[in-house]
């Protein structure tokens, strides 16, 4: 049997166990849950409220029809690669950022590549003043939503005293999902944090919004499988996932109602998911409850992270070599994809033998 028949089988894989003995094997489940931000996708219509003149066909970027669909063409094409070296099925769960509203979504979930997958939508409205929001995407075939909300922080430019001088900062919503991922309740928290033209103080804020929110979850359940993920606007060694978030990038440093980085490792080697003045930054992660990261017998652990950077996805020539190759430079439509290489972890669990 050929060997891509054998990986469509019920997207079950025969993977070697996490111990010494190199013979032994164990069938194991595998679930790929991913990050991607899409760099502006928006529509073409200007949208009273938003920001969003640029991207319509009047606008300074001459996004029109053409260009959204090739957007959308372009984004389908790296999701329906994303995570299939380990499942064919793709992302189970696909956090997104910097998406206009749920229409763009609909449409993106229709594009040919992925349509088959029928993924599901979860999305509210945020109040960003650009008009860009967080998003879930869903296989339901793998993940059921049983309930789902918004985070909405407020955050203030300068830190004086006096509340009545302080101007608000109304970010990204961060987006909560409590959902059934084949069996194992889990809680996902799709995160856009604010960028770094406010202050690090900013993103600190955003961080103790959820880390609050995450406090409620798991006062009710100490064992709460949660995974917060996102556009951080951050590095795993920056203070508000460090020392807010307080992951850790080694699992063994991990605590009881903890969280683990599997990103730290990759940043400190150079390795990252943007890049910005000939440096890398490392700002898409997917940081995970200590509940998942220990093989305790009970539903899905993880098993490995990843960068998708396929070399398509990297800019050949211009300004912005060796970047990810974005849809726009300087002005310039270029056909790219995003300015942000998508990222997943793998969360695998042991096939129980059939008696």
């Amino acid at each position: 049997m050929k060997k891509q028949t054998l990986l469509s089988l019920l997207s079950l894989l025969l993977i070697s166990t996490f111990s010494f003995a190199q013979a032994e094997k164990q069938a194991h489940k595998v679930v790929c849950v991913g990050f991607y931000n899409f760099e502006n996708l928006f529509d073409t219509v200007d949208t009273k409220g938003k920001r969003d003149g640029d991207f319509t066909p009047n606008g300074k970027l001459l996004y029109n029809s053409k260009v959204y669909q090739e957007k959308l063409g372009n984004l389908s094409q790296v999701v329906s690669e994303l995570g299939t070296e380990l499942t064919p099925d793709g992302p189970a769960i696909l956090g997104v950022a910097e998406i206009e509203n749920r229409k763009v979504l609909e449409d993106f979930t229709q594009q040919p590549k992925i349509k088959n997958r029928n993924y599901q939508i979860v999305h509210y409205e945020s109040l960003d003043k650009r008009g860009i929001d967080v998003a879930l995407l869903y296989n339901p075939k793998y993940f059921k939503v049983i309930e789902s909300g918004k985070i909405t922080p407020k955050l203030f430019y300068d830190k004086t005293p006096d509340a009545a001088k302080r101007d608000t900062v109304w970010t990204r919503d961060m987006l909560w999902v409590k959902g059934r991922l084949d069996g194992d309740i889990v809680h996902i928290i799709v995160c856009h944090w604010p960028s770094r033209r406010g202050g690090s103080y900013l993103r600190e804020g955003a961080a103790k919004y959820c880390k609050d929110f995450i406090a409620g979850i798991q006062d009710e359940n100490p064992r709460a499988k949660i995974i917060i993920m996102g556009d951080l606007n951050d590095d795993p060694v920056s203070p508000s996932v460090k020392d807010v978030i307080n992951a850790k990038d080694k699992k063994g440093q991990v605590k009881k109602g903890g969280f683990y980085n599997p990103w730290g490792k990759l940043y400190k080697a150079g390795i990252g998911t943007l890049a910005y003045r000939d440096s890398w930054n490392l700002f898409d992660q997917i940081i995970l409850s200590q509940s998942i990261t220990q093989n305790d017998g009970e539903g899905y652990y993880f098993y490995k992270n990843s960068i998708f950077n396929k070399s398509y996805l990297i800019s050949k020539a211009g300004r912005f070599k060796g970047y990810p190759f974005r849809t726009y430079s300087f002005g310039k439509y270029v056909g790219g994809y995003s300015d942000h290489l998508p990222v997943c972890v793998y969360l695998v669990k042991k096939v129980q033998p059939k008696p």
